[in-house]
């Protein structure tokens, strides 16, 4: 999975801070520097009308101060519309570490991260995300009891989030398809990481064709060992031939520059912001690709953590997890009888969980 991320495209007429929070309905922006350690972090806390918002911890290199404040505002907001959808008990957050330019001490880095989710009392619970692992989560737990996904708990997300992309591209086959089934159908994906691995064996065992493109060519081999998988060049995943196009690295994969290029049935994969912008959503329904919304489709991650806060067992959280196609039909239902995107289904129903009725933009 890549660990760098660029600047958006930028806007016509400059934002404030307080303009990003207040049209983003960011209740809760904090910001913390630790120079020993290196730390420079910020958590979004979005909506807590559901409970403590929950949320990863991703670390890696920004552009820019303000591309990281992004990220994290646009974060945040995925998983309160996130965990509506998937009706767990959570608010949406998120936390991002600007990763260090120099050699850092990752013990003393992450400790420090875990005293600044301390002082917030509970408002934010911390997990695993890009940039970070399960061990560093065992740091920031040496330090605060507002986490959830270490070795200490078992509660990694990411095979259950796999487990919930598998379900959602099943549900998007039905509706394109008519068929469940996903025998014989070409799965690209881009990323092939914790998550990405975790759903190539998946589809493998459903006896799928996997192309797999990633930055890391030792991940590449393994995938061509584990799974007979086709390498595919970073610049050539977007324009892939194939049945489903799974993004599960970084987002803004659909985009102005890629999107006239698709050639895919459905897009559903595990990549938080899969689209670069909301009119993309619209782009996409007008060329008939069926998009799977990133923030329904990828929510076994949440759906692990959250229920692994309350002690759950494994057979539920699974139950839970197979919700998502579900959910997926009831979006895709709604989108064809409105001949609306998905993705504004999506929004429309989060909307209405957390404020009673959609937003108007």
């Amino acid at each position: 999975m890549p660990d760098v991320i660029t600047d958006s495209v930028s806007e016509a007429v400059p934002q404030t801070l307080f303009d990003k929070i207040q049209q983003s309905h960011i209740g809760e922006l904090h910001f913390k520097s630790d120079t020993d350690s290196q730390l420079k972090a910020i958590i979004a806390i979005h909506n807590t009308k559901l409970g403590p918002a929950l949320g990863g911890c991703r670390c890696i290199a920004y552009p820019s101060d303000n591309a990281a404040i992004d990220d994290a505002i646009r974060l945040a907001k995925g998983m309160s519309y996130k965990a509506a959808l998937a009706k767990v008990p959570q608010g949406g957050g998120k936390a991002v570490i600007i990763k260090p330019a120099h050699p850092f001490d990752r013990i003393a880095l992450y400790r420090a991260f875990g005293k600044f989710v301390n002082e917030l009392g509970g408002r934010y619970i911390t997990a695993v995300d890009s940039g970070t692992s399960l061990e560093d989560m065992d740091e920031v737990g040496q330090v605060t009891p507002h986490l959830s996904g270490s070795n200490n708990d078992g509660f990694d997300p990411s095979p259950n989030t796999a487990l919930g992309v598998l379900a959602g591209m099943k549900a998007a086959a039905l509706q394109r398809y008519g068929n469940s089934d996903l025998h014989g159908l070409t799965v690209a994906i881009q990323g092939i990481g914790n998550v990405g691995f975790s759903l190539a064996s998946l589809l493998h065992k459903e006896g799928v064709r996997l192309l797999v493109s990633d930055i890391d060519s030792e991940k590449l081999h393994q995938a061509r060992i584990a799974f007979q998988a086709e390498p595919l060049a970073p610049e050539q995943f977007h324009a892939a031939h194939c049945h489903i196009l799974s993004p599960c690295g970084l987002g803004g994969v659909i985009n102005s520059l890629t999107l006239p290029e698709l050639h895919c049935d459905i897009i559903a994969g595990s990549a938080n912001n899969q689209l670069s912008a909301v009119e993309h959503g619209q782009q996409l329904h007008e060329k008939g690709i069926l998009y799977a919304p990133d923030y329904v489709i990828n929510a076994g991650g949440l759906i692990q953590v959250s229920l692994g806060l309350k002690r759950a067992s494994h057979s539920d959280i699974v139950q839970k997890t197979w919700g998502i196609s579900e959910t997926l039909q009831e979006i895709f239902k709604r989108a064809k009888d409105q001949n609306a995107p998905p993705s504004t289904i999506a929004d429309q129903l989060a909307e209405e969980i957390l404020y009673g009725t959609a937003l108007q933009e």
